[in-house]
């Protein structure tokens, strides 16, 4: 019988063990799960440009005395679209929301608003992603509650649909409105 030498074990085991580790590290939290860095501090600028042909997003929108949303959205995202009527349905109940374009073409952003309905009481322009880099924003949809001086108290990543935003996005949002 054949001896095993350890210098021939050993190259499968410890690819073994990286595979289990990253197979671990791959499941083990959600990414947008992840709080924000945020919670708790007052929230970051906004882009200065506006989106023309719609109201500016202003900073005195973040801080207007009541609970207010910010969402990172884009044109081109398949996830925004699905999100937009959850939008437009809280808009219409009342909760302002202020939207940020983000790395999009102005005409593209423009005809998407038009066509599909805007639900945004102030619209900021974000085309190189540089103010979304500044609130942690690292693809769209993302939004995030702000209470009524403007501090952030909560991050979701991803689209406002399904059991996900059943069980996070809207007990936080009543929990900010119960304040």
């Amino acid at each position: 019988m054949p001896k095993i030498r350890p210098l021939m074990v050993a190259p499968p085991l410890i690819f073994a063990a990286f595979v289990a580790l990253a197979a671990f590290g791959m499941f083990r939290d959600h990414p947008e799960g992840l709080p924000s860095t945020f919670v708790g501090k007052p929230a970051p600028g906004l882009p200065e440009a506006p989106l023309e042909g719609f109201p500016p997003a202003t900073p005195e929108m973040l801080a207007s005395g009541q609970v207010t949303l910010v969402n990172f959205w884009a044109s081109w995202c398949p996830p925004c679209r699905a999100e937009h009527p959850k939008l437009l349905e809280m808009a219409a109940a009342g909760i302002p929301i202020v939207g940020i374009n983000f790395k999009d073409k102005a005409r593209n952003a423009r005809k998407y608003l038009t066509e599909d309905d805007n639900p945004f009481i102030g619209v900021g322009f974000d085309p190189q992603g540089r103010k979304a880099i500044d609130w942690g924003v690292t693809a769209p949809p993302e939004t995030f509650i702000l209470d009524g001086d403007g501090t952030v108290l909560f991050r979701y990543a991803g689209p406002l649909v399904g059991s996900d935003y059943e069980q996070r996005f809207v007990p936080a949002l009543e929990a900010a409105q119960g304040r």
